[in-house]
């Protein structure tokens, strides 16, 4: 299990280099894909909760370091009053939730049902992308949420949870590899069961 989870974590900052590489897809209104969440939507279904849980805070840590050290708050040297902006910490939060909501499928994914666990992966990065925009309106003092927010985290989304076959097979590959049991052995089971 400890090199099972040492390798997701391996894999998580690899997303993270890669996700600074990754472009925004102005055809589809900006949207990007996101390889962290994506990483570690995949690999909390394939782990018991406190290793998910270590798991999310990497993760959450990760990701409010880039965009704590990002150009979104504003450069101090052109702008007097940076733009309001989430608190260091607000990420942790919020992929412990998601990680939380993959862990409630997990008897699911463990029966070899890993395309739900996709699909339910997808939904969790609608909601965080959701949830991340409602908070910084909510911090600005202001609501807005137009059509073009909404379509951009849809594609966002949308896109990111494509690349989730890919991501599983890779876990898959990695618990062989590693000699971890992430699906249960279906074929003793007794009909009925």
């Amino acid at each position: 299990m400890i090199r099972y989870l040492f390798s997701i974590l391996i894999m998580v900052l690899l997303a993270v280099i890669a996700q600074q590489f990754l472009p925004a897809l102005t055809a589809l209104s900006g949207c990007r894909i996101l390889p962290v969440a994506l990483v570690f939507l995949c690999a909390a279904v394939t782990l018991p909760p406190p290793a998910m849980l270590l798991v999310a805070f990497v993760c959450g840590f990760l990701t409010d370091l880039e965009n704590w050290m990002g150009p979104h708050g504003g450069d101090r040297a052109v702008y007097e009053v940076p733009v309001e902006t989430l608190r260091f910490g607000y990420s942790i939060i919020l992929y412990g939730i998601m990680g939380m909501l993959m862990q409630g499928i997990r008897p699911l994914f463990r029966r070899g049902n890993w395309q739900f666990s996709a699909l339910l992966g997808g939904i969790a990065v609608f909601l965080y992308l959701t949830t991340e925009y409602l908070l910084i309106n909510f911090i600005r003092g202001g609501f807005s949420f137009g059509q073009g927010t909404l379509m951009k985290i849809t594609f966002s989304s949308a896109l990111t949870t494509l690349f989730a076959p890919l991501v599983f097979w890779i876990l898959f590959a990695l618990a062989e590899r590693f000699n971890y049991t992430i699906r249960l052995d279906t074929s003793r089971r007794r009909p009925g069961e």
